[in-house]
């Protein structure tokens, strides 16, 4: 299909985005930034942040890893909906009782301001390198697709998007992510169904038929009960548990957006929607996955792994297809990247700036700050982007959950332990620790094969990571009653 006709529905559709940017950014101001004015509709936030969640990851990456893994990553997807159900019963009701704009406040009224500050910087650490791996494989995709016609090289291509990102987000912030995911989380969720209509017209095959055909290939296995491998279903559900307490229950990102929600009661019915919604969604992009590599064999496609969709979609569909395709990889684009610039945004302003705190700032300073540091943090996108490119690996949600058994897991320790333990931590050695349990986890990880033989570790790194963390604070607690 031809680029131009290509670029300009990307254009037409981020005319949209702006459309509802403008309109839901009147009259903002840093409280309708940080936490929409505590208003957002539930329903709005739950749809919308299913397009967080999925993301543009799960939108290539999930599909094309169905001819390695089967459909194991249900698995995980399993562990997701206890993870919400904790969030929803556990840690909602922290934050509502404590009336936070930050979740890492907690952290400063539990265990010490070094705590808060060190929780704050993990989460930063965290989203970046996450949010711009997801970014990466998206701007890749749309490179290769569209911009690389126009003679336009990647770094300027990722400026591009960055700075279309910025220009709906600038003012918003939170009260404009709510409608924009709505309405990107629709666009996607389009484009996956249609994709998934069209193979199996194309193929003249049923669910049933494709079902079978994908038995037949070995493609939709769920369950793995090996418990040496990396895939056994004990493992992934409870690494998808954790996974989603982590990167859901203690991450400003999404926690800001539940946040924003009025009551405890509609953020909780939000959660727990999102947890069923999300693995339903999830299931469907397995099943088109299957779909892809059946349809692969029969149109001698050689592709593989995060290139197989974009292959078919672009070169092997109908042109109107394809356009659909790209308006809904784009839609799952926007939402992990706006919505962690913005999180970035807050966290950067609230937790390690402290301008909340600083009564000598004026709302106009305040307001000043704030678009510096959120202009600040698209061109740390651009450089973590620019590495990635670099890197070139062949599925990037591998990276990406690498990536946060590394980074996450301290907070699994922090928040756990100020949860469940009533002990007094020396506030000074916190960073100490939140460094040593991801360089422990690190050597565990690369020598698992001399220290567990044919026992591999897989995503449960997470959890290891959390609990060394956590023995950590231990060694450096006093009981509260303690004089010493």
């Amino acid at each position: 299909m031809s680029p131009v006709l290509l670029f300009s529905f990307v254009v037409i559709y981020f005319m949209i985005l702006l459309t509802v940017a403008w309109w839901t950014g009147r009259h903002s101001n840093n409280e309708s930034f940080f936490i929409g004015n505590r208003n957002s509709n539930w329903v709005l936030v739950a749809f919308g942040m299913l397009g967080t969640s999925l993301s543009g990851v799960t939108f290539v990456s999930v599909p094309g890893a169905v001819a390695r893994e089967a459909f194991a990553y249900f698995q995980v997807t399993i562990g997701y909906i206890v993870g919400y159900i904790t969030i929803a019963y556990v840690l909602l009701p922290l934050y509502y009782k404590l009336n936070l704009t930050s979740i890492y406040n907690y952290l400063q009224n539990r265990l010490g301001f070094t705590s808060y500050k060190t929780g704050a910087s993990i989460f930063i650490l965290s989203r970046i390198l996450g949010a711009t791996a997801r970014l990466y494989l998206v701007v890749n995709i749309l490179q290769d697709a569209i911009l690389q016609n126009f003679h336009i090289p990647f770094w300027a291509t990722t400026l591009i998007i960055l700075l279309m990102i910025l220009l709906y987000t600038y003012e918003g912030g939170v009260k404009t992510i709510v409608w924009t995911d709505t309405l990107q989380t629709t666009c996607m969720l389009t484009g996956l169904i249609i994709c998934v209509f069209y193979i199996m017209n194309n193929m003249h095959i049923n669910f049933a038929d494709s079902w079978e055909a994908m038995r037949n290939q070995g493609y939709s296995k769920i369950f793995f009960t090996d418990p040496n491998s990396k895939l056994f279903f004990v493992k992934q559900i409870l690494a998808g548990a954790f996974i989603t307490v982590t990167m859901t229950g203690m991450d400003q990102e999404m926690m800001q957006k539940n946040i924003s929600v009025k009551t405890l009661k509609d953020s909780q019915k939000n959660v727990l929607s999102l947890g069923f919604i999300l693995a339903f969604a999830i299931l469907i992009f397995l099943f088109l996955g299957g779909l892809l590599y059946l349809y692969a064999a029969q149109e001698h496609v050689t592709e593989i792994g995060d290139k197989l969709f974009p292959a078919i979609a672009l070169h092997h569909m109908p042109p109107i297809v394809s356009v659909i395709f790209i308006i809904a990889l784009i839609s799952a684009l926007f939402p992990s990247a706006d919505g962690a610039i913005t999180a970035l945004t807050s966290t950067f302003c609230i937790d390690i700036l402290g301008i909340q705190r600083n009564d000598k700032l004026t709302d106009d300073k305040r307001k000043r700050i704030r678009h510096m540091v959120h202009l600040s943090f698209a061109f740390v996108f651009l450089f973590f982007v620019m590495v990635y490119k670099w890197i070139d690996s062949p599925s990037m949600i591998g990276i990406i959950l690498k990536i946060a058994s590394y980074t996450y897991g301290p907070l699994l320790g922090l928040f756990t332990f100020g949860i469940l333990l009533k002990r007094k931590v020396n506030d000074k050695l916190v960073p100490l620790v939140c460094l040593l349990a991801p360089a422990l986890c690190y050597v565990l990880d690369t020598h698992q094969k001399q220290i567990f033989g044919n026992f591999e570790i897989g995503l449960e790194l997470l959890i290891i990571n959390g609990l060394f963390t956590f023995l950590g604070l231990l060694l450096i607690s006093r009981s509260e009653h303690s004089t010493d």
